[in-house]
């Protein structure tokens, strides 16, 4: 419910938001229901995105996009941008020993490394201001109107190049009348949730908008030995917005951000026995269970207090300003620009038990700025067309902490300073032929430098690994990447209703660092950079008024693919992680997707992804048995072997509603399935993930003419027990961090 424009009004909304009197107002626009009662057929919503820099309907867009909006955001019981693996196709999101450094892989396109320094093969963004690493993706989703998420490369009409595609969050801007509303959700293990916001002008030409969110509790697992519990959420994030219209033709837009995460940590389970050094304890047969411990020693040197759980303490600052100029001639300027800073600090127990085996302390503190220009047409037209310059400044500085004392009988630090500057100049263009048929083409040119200042890998207290006070690093070191990318199209509307596409698209992503704790000089032998030819052709269709179905085949042709693999290092006689080149691989797959009201009130959504790969020449790593029986290198060839990835995704939900007197009831369930994961390359058989499907279901109640709902959910219904991610950091010691179980909780909201 909106009322006329009272600037009076809205500033006591704000002034009771920040007493606290407002706590929980939510995001969502409400939900307008569909009645069974109502006549006719229904219609299918015209989803309009800016996924192409400018606003279309996404059904008129020649290429794979997947758009979820706010309130199916929270139907699906997604809250980071993890959660989004379970609410599209193709997508996972693994958490590095289930730590705040997330992996992702989009089409079988993703990069895996638990430390923080390398940039993604998945841009993510959040209006139009891209993440430079993705640790940086880790804070609370709040006040989204819609997320889109484009699979394939997207570097012609991005700031930052990818090879596997970009997750776009779009936020809700402010609005002319004044608009506040309050959800609070209430769960399992004590958890609960409060979101709100509150809109409107404080001028003729000026509107406002504050949101936030706090989620608190959910402690669902045990340790093993002492009961204690683990797992409470302690998070808040601030977000400020102010748009300005300086003329008829120029407007800014002000968003000003905050966040802090005090939660505890997740624990990793035993998956198999553990067995070192006369000590022994049995798998885990609960998921529930983890183990920890932090010695007195590796406490001091992290600086937190002894008897610390695995936590985080991170802090999250971010302020960006975009300035949109219609200039004469039908065009637009845009500028935006970004600045970001986290400071991360995480304590992590990666063996799972109350031994000093692989305790891990994280200590990052990251700055980015980002300034991006764009010049294109302003309106939609037989030519459209966007231009482009970016430029980005990034530095990290880290430092990690390892604890193996009650394994090897020591503690080792890395630690480093990275910079990387990034400028890319981008353009697309397309223009129609004929009023059917449309051709696309774009180019993108990057050049970036990355360096390493610093660089120190040894014991704790400031030794090498050999015993020496020579740091066999140079204090700098360095290297620079130009990659092109680009894209060709043609797009044909069969009808007004059936859009055919064909695309090629290279994508491309720059080199990197091995920053692990090895104690090597190979940590400075940067990686190449990788980058991939993308063949696509799709259509999208609305075969009626009420069923919708897109769907995509592509083919990547995968050069220099980044990979984790080890080598033999003569400096340790030993096998050594680090990232390599495979030559040359290839994935092949597609996707469905499906719309469909049968009738009013019921929606029927469903999605079908699949993927496979293989390395298509010549591939050597070392066969970690036999190189550690010989103690000298012994290659295999991986020619021919399968990419390490889920090759199925499906999902979807099935919703209905229907009149209660004067209420409509809407009844949900939401579903996925992700099939089996091996790990082929480094870890092995041993530490696949086996398939596994959930679901998730919500129940509400809202008067047809009042502005507030009430309702239930569960989340995992079926309470399976399935893991994220399974690995070792030091053989022998198998862990997995496990997903949640079932929890129940209520929801209500209100709308003003």
């Amino acid at each position: 419910m909106s009322i006329p424009h009272r600037p009076a009004h809205l500033a006591a909304a704000i002034f009771l938001a920040g007493s606290g009197l407002c706590a929980g107002l939510a995001h969502a626009e409400p939900r307008e229901p569909q009645s069974a009662a109502e006549a006719g057929n229904p219609a299918l919503p015209k989803v309009v995105v800016t996924a192409q820099r400018r606003q279309e309907a996404a059904q008129d867009i020649g290429a794979a996009i997947s758009v979820i909006g706010g309130d199916e955001l929270k139907e699906k019981g997604v809250s980071t941008v993890n959660d989004l693996q379970h609410a599209t196709p193709s997508l996972e999101i693994e958490p590095a020993f289930g730590s705040g450094q997330p992996q992702f892989r989009l089409r079988g396109i993703g990069f895996i490394d638990y430390t923080s320094n390398n940039s993604s093969s998945v841009g993510v963004s959040v209006d139009d201001v891209a993440f430079a690493l993705p640790i940086q993706t880790q804070g609370l989703l709040f006040d989204i109107d819609r997320v889109e998420v484009l699979r394939g490369p997207q570097g012609t009409l991005y700031g930052r190049n990818t090879t596997g595609g970009t997750v776009n969050f779009i936020s809700h801007r402010p609005t002319r009348d004044l608009e506040a509303g309050i959800d609070a959700e209430y769960g399992s293990w004590n958890a609960w949730s409060t979101e709100g916001f509150v809109s409107g002008s404080l001028a003729d030409n000026l509107r406002g908008r504050l949101s936030f969110i706090t989620d608190q509790g959910g402690a669902w697992q045990k340790n093993r030995e002492t009961g204690q519990e683990l797992g409470d959420k302690d998070k808040l994030a601030l977000r400020g917005q102010l748009e300005w219209d300086i003329s008829d033709t120029l407007d800014a837009h002000l968003t000003l951000q905050h966040a802090y995460d005090k939660s505890e940590g997740q624990g990793l389970r035993l998956f198999e026995d553990y067995n070192q050094a006369g000590r022994h304890i049995g798998a885990d047969s609960k998921r529930r269970h983890t183990g920890w411990s932090l010695r007195p020693e590796f406490a001091a040197a992290a600086g937190v207090s002894g008897g610390a759980k695995p936590h985080v303490d991170n802090t999250n600052s971010s302020a960006s300003l975009a300035f949109n100029w219609h200039l004469d001639g039908n065009l637009l300027l845009t500028s935006i620009s970004a600045y970001n800073e986290l400071r991360r600090r995480e304590l992590g127990d990666w063996d799972a038990t109350a031994y000093a085996d692989s305790d891990e302390y994280f200590d990052d503190r990251v700055s980015s700025f980002t300034q991006e220009l764009r010049l294109g047409s302003d309106e939609k037209q037989r030519l459209n067309w966007v231009s482009g310059l970016y430029y980005s400044q990034d530095r990290l500085n880290e430092q990690f902490n390892s604890d193996l004392s009650d394994r090897l009988g020591f503690m080792t630090r890395t630690s480093y300073v990275q910079k990387v500057k990034t400028v890319g100049a981008f353009g697309q263009l397309d223009y129609a032929f004929t009023d059917r048929l449309k051709g696309i083409v774009g180019l993108r040119q990057e050049y970036e430098k990355r360096g390493l200042d610093n660089y120190f890998s040894g014991f704790i207290d400031g030794t090498q690994f050999d015993g020496t006070n020579v740091n066999p690093f140079p204090q700098h070191t360095s290297f620079s990447n130009n990659g092109t990318s680009g894209k060709l199209a043609l797009e044909y509307q069969l009808s007004p209703a059936s859009l055919l596409y064909a695309s090629f698209s290279r994508g491309y992503k720059s080199g990197g660092y091995t920053a692990h704790n090895s104690g090597n000089v190979l940590a400075l032998e940067a990686f190449e950079p990788e980058s991939v030819n993308a063949f696509e052709v799709g259509f999208k269709s609305d075969l009626s008024d009420n069923l919708r179905l897109n769907g995509a085949l592509f083919y990547y042709g995968y050069h220099d693919q980044q990979v984790l693999s080890t080598v033999w290092s003569p400096q340790s006689s030993s096998l050594v992680g680090t990232f390599v080149n495979a030559p040359r691989s290839r994935i092949v797959g597609g996707e469905l997707e499906l719309l469909w009201q049968p009738l009013h009130g019921l929606e029927i959504q469903q999605y079908l992804g699949y993927k496979k790969g293989k390395y298509t020449e010549d591939f050597f790593t070392p066969d970690s048995a036999k190189t550690v029986a010989a103690g000298t290198e012994v290659y295999d060839n991986n020619k021919g072997d399968e990419l390490s990835f889920p090759k199925l995704s499906y999902g979807g939900s099935i919703a209905y509603t229907w009149p209660v007197a004067e209420f409509d009831l809407r009844a949900e369930t939401n579903f996925s399935y992700r099939g089996q994961y091996k790990q082929l390359l480094l870890l092995g058989s041993d530490y696949n993930l086996d398939p596994y499907w959930l679901v998730n279901a919500n129940l509400s109640l809202t008067p047809r003419n009042g502005n507030w709902s009430a309702g239930i959910w569960a989340r995992n219904l079926l309470d399976k027990e399935y893991d994220l991610t399974r690995n070792f950091f030091l053989p022998g010691t198998s862990v997995a961090a496990a997903g949640e179980p079932r929890s129940v909780g209520l929801r209500v909201s209100y709308r003003y």
